[in-house]
């Protein structure tokens, strides 16, 4: 399992005073509140930040980060991934996952065969849906009911999944 978490995307920055517009990647934006400190993660480095101020706006969260008092410092941080500590992260609930424990594990039908490794995972608003590549790069979308993921165990590494009527390929 994964030591840190992506909770985030700086996608932009956002006045003249420092402050960053984040992507966020958890289901409760007001999570950031609880929030004292992040990691930024880029292709070029990885560093730890604290959290000054948290303010939203519409699905976005805008967030002033100590130190960071510039829009030119600001924009360093452009496409940055926001990570907090698993020890930071909300519970889960059971049946509950952290996206990243899920993906890249292993997936296979319900009758033992492999279907493949499960790539990404992307809400539609009402559901996720799992997404599944084979060795030959085709891949399956399945949405995650529980008539199709029968199974997931982490300790193992992989997803046991039935294929309705209309989902065979």
């Amino acid at each position: 399992m994964k030591e840190k978490l992506e909770v985030g995307q700086i996608v932009n920055t956002f006045g003249i005073k420092g402050f960053v517009k984040i992507y966020p990647y958890v289901d409760d934006i007001q999570r950031f509140d609880d929030l004292k400190n992040v990691y930024i993660q880029t292709k070029k480095f990885n560093t730890k930040l604290e959290i000054e101020e948290v303010k939203y706006q519409k699905n976005m969260v805008l967030v002033k980060f100590k130190g960071i008092d510039t829009l030119e410092q600001a924009e360093k941080l452009k496409n940055a991934y926001v990570e907090i500590d698993r020890s930071d992260a909300i519970p889960l609930e059971e049946g509950q996952y952290f996206i990243a424990d899920l993906l890249g594990l292993e997936v296979f039908l319900d009758t033992g065969e492999k279907l493949g490794i499960l790539e990404d995972i992307f809400n539609t608003g009402s559901k996720d849906i799992y997404v599944v590549k084979n060795e030959l790069g085709k891949q399956y979308l399945l949405p995650y009911i529980d008539e199709v993921i029968k199974d997931i165990d982490l300790e193992k590494g992989k997803i046991i999944v039935h294929l309705l009527e209309g989902l065979n390929f």
